[in-house]
């Protein structure tokens, strides 16, 4: 098992950036493939974005554009550099990871992932 442990969280006004970090401990990074989640109040845990063990993209078309993913191995770290915030970005955010071995595979349901973060609050005022 990995552990997880999300930063960066904060609150910003809408148009503003924030940039979020997922660390991980406990096993080499390079063989997980990572996704970013988020939960607003009174509704389900969303999608945001992805990134696979070699650092093929994906993203929810809500944040397209917007948002950017990428992992640094080196450093057992994942960003999600967050742009142009808008007030419906306001949400728990979660880092999630899945052992992939040498799979180039990107997951994009939370169903996919059995290691996650305790989450950290994004907060967006209009």
């Amino acid at each position: 098992q990995v552990q997880l442990v999300e930063s960066g969280g904060g609150l910003v006004q809408a148009g503003g950036s924030l940039r979020l970090s997922c660390a991980a401990s406990g096993r080499p990074f390079n063989n997980y493939a990572v996704g970013w989640f988020r939960q607003a109040p009174g509704k389900e845990r969303e999608f945001v974005a992805a990134v696979s063990r070699s650092g093929i993209t994906y993203y929810a078309d809500s944040v397209k554009g917007r948002f950017i993913i990428s992992r640094d191995n080196a450093k057992n770290t994942v960003n999600l550099q967050s742009s142009s915030l808008r007030p419906e970005d306001t949400a728990v955010y979660y880092c999630a990871a899945r052992y992939v071995g040498y799979s180039g595979t990107i997951y994009t349901g939370d169903d996919d992932y059995n290691n996650w973060g305790q989450g950290t609050q994004v907060t967006v005022s209009s």
